[in-house]
Order: structure tokens, then sequence, then C-alpha cells
């Protein structure tokens, strides 16, 4: 669930409100047409020179297995090799084109490179856990917005039907390019079907608890003490929850920290008292990270709440 923020609260017409499934509204501020046109870009130049690295590394071994062997003898066996390699190019390109925005979105960062790079990221517009269907069927869409008009477009002009078919394959491809600008959330038509939104990310972590061993001061010192956190209770939450409560510790406005105060309490069995709420969720997000830093250099992942425990 989303909603834009009131007018008096906002910095840009860009600011929304995020409502996550416990209830906890979090600002967020959604990413501009410019820089969303720069990641992809920046994505579909990456593409290209892994397309043309692993064209230059497979032609480089064909050549290798053609001088290497005698075709008379080895032909063959020369022509099997070569079609083999073939394949591979075929599967290579497919998976640049298709598997590599899944990859890089299905990940704990929700971000291609070229999205890290210009500083955005996918979210899920439920306020949710970004899911692989919804990832899945934001990239499938792509095909249809901007690969197969341009497959289209580049038929024609090579010499194909350039009348009627190219103007066509042209205003599709315009209509989906410029689809972001018809509404107010800058959604592309795959975020629609997909119930996504690409936002800002985080450009300031957390400084007070970036890991366990950056704690260093006496109220840091002292929350720690007084808050302490057993691994059955810290291990009911994992990296999407750290990230939730991160956003809620930089905003620190009263009303969420009361919110994730209430529904952590809830969850891990502790009494509701009148502490420091900052000081209860700062210790719990600290040992809830180092717990998560400790699992990941053992190759152990925690995606979240649902997730097993490893």
């Amino acid at each position: 669930m989303s909603a834009a923020l009131p007018t008096r609260l906002r910095r840009s017409d860009r600011d929304r409100t995020m409502v996550t499934p416990e209830g906890i509204a979090l600002p967020l501020t959604l990413a501009s047409r410019g820089s969303r046109f720069g990641a992809l870009a920046l994505d579909l130049m990456f593409i290209g020179l892994l397309m043309i690295l692993t064209t230059i590394a497979l032609i480089s071994i064909a050549g290798g297995t053609a001088a290497l062997s005698d075709p008379s003898q080895h032909g063959p066996q020369i022509m099997h090799a070569l079609e083999f390699l073939a394949v591979i190019w075929i599967a290579m390109m497919f998976l640049f084109r298709n598997a590599y925005f899944l990859f890089f979105e299905l990940g704990p960062r929700g971000a291609t490179p070229g999205k890290r790079i210009t500083g955005v990221r996918i979210a899920a517009r439920d306020g949710g856990r970004l899911t692989a269907e919804m990832v899945i069927a934001r990239n499938l869409l792509r095909d249809i917005e901007l690969f197969l008009p341009l497959v289209f477009i580049m038929s024609a002009s090579d010499g194909g039907d350039s009348g009627a078919a190219g103007m066509a394959a042209l205003a599709w491809f315009l209509i989906f390019a410029f689809f972001p600008f018809f509404n107010k959330d800058r959604l592309r038509a795959g975020d629609i079907i997909a119930g996504t939104w690409v936002v800002e990310a985080p450009k300031r972590k957390l400084e007070a608890a970036m890991s366990a061993q950056a704690r260093v001061g006496a109220a840091a010192s002292e929350a720690a003490v007084k808050y302490r956190f057993g691994d059955a209770e810290l291990s009911v939450y994992g990296e999407y929850e750290l990230q939730t409560l991160e956003r809620v510790l930089r905003e620190n406005r009263p009303d969420a920290l009361r919110q994730v105060y209430e529904a952590i309490c809830k969850k891990i069995g502790w009494t509701l008292g009148g502490g420091d709420e900052y000081a209860f969720l700062d210790a719990f997000y600290t040992q809830l990270r180092a717990r998560l830093e400790a699992g990941m250099r053992m190759g152990k992942r925690k995606a979240d709440k649902f997730a097993g425990n490893g």
C-alpha cells in the first residue's frame, strides 16, 4: 500500500509514503525519470560489453580449436566442436539479455549495477518484500516494451518492409518508452503489471550502527548492556526486516518507532515497557545485523522472517 505524503510534508512531487504489511508508514522518494533512463543505459552498456567479450572469447577458442586440428582427419570433430561453441554463444547471449536483470534485482539490494550507480532500486508497491514473481514479471514485460519493437525496427531498416510495419514498430516503441511520463508515479508498463516501483536508494547509511564493530560510545554501550537479545529472538527476522528497521531508525519518526517497537516486542515475546524505544530498536538492529553478517560469512543467508533459519 502506498500514498502521497501530505502537501505540507513533501519536499518534492516524488515523495511517497509506503505502508508495510505490519502497518508501518515509511517515507520514500521515487526515482526520477532521468535516473531511471541513466540506469537502463548503463545496464545495456554493461550487457553489450559482456556480449562482446564473450563473443571474442568464443571466437578465439573456435580459432584455436580449428588451428590445432587437421581438417582432413578431424573434420567431423571440428564441426561438432564449433557447433557446440555456437550453442554456448546463443545461450550466453540469451542469459545476458534476460538473466542479467533477474540475477541482480532478485538480490538483497534489488538493484542492477546501473541502478546502484545512479542510486535507485526496485521496491514492492504494497510495502512487502520484493518477490521473484514481481521481478520476473517486470523483466518479461521489458521484451514487449523494448526489445521486440527494436528488433522490428532493425529488420525494417535492413531491407524489409520499411513502410507501415516499421512505423508501427516505432510507434510501439515510443508509447512504452514515454509511458513513465504519463503517470504520476513514473511507472513503466512492467512496473504496473508487477506491482513495483523504482525508488531512490538510501544515500546515507545509519552511521551509528553499521556493524557490531562500529559501535562505540557510552550511550551505545549502555543500550547494548540493557537490551541483550538471544539467538532465538534474533532468528525470527532477516535481511528485509533489517533494511526496514534501518529506514525507521534513519527517519526517527516517533510514530513509526513506536509501531515497530511494539511489533518486535510482540514477535519475540518481550513485555512492552516504558523504556527508550529508539535505544531498544537501535540495540536490536545492531545485534540482528551482526548475526546476519556472521551468517553470511558462513555461507548462510536469511532473506526475511518467512525464510528458514539456516
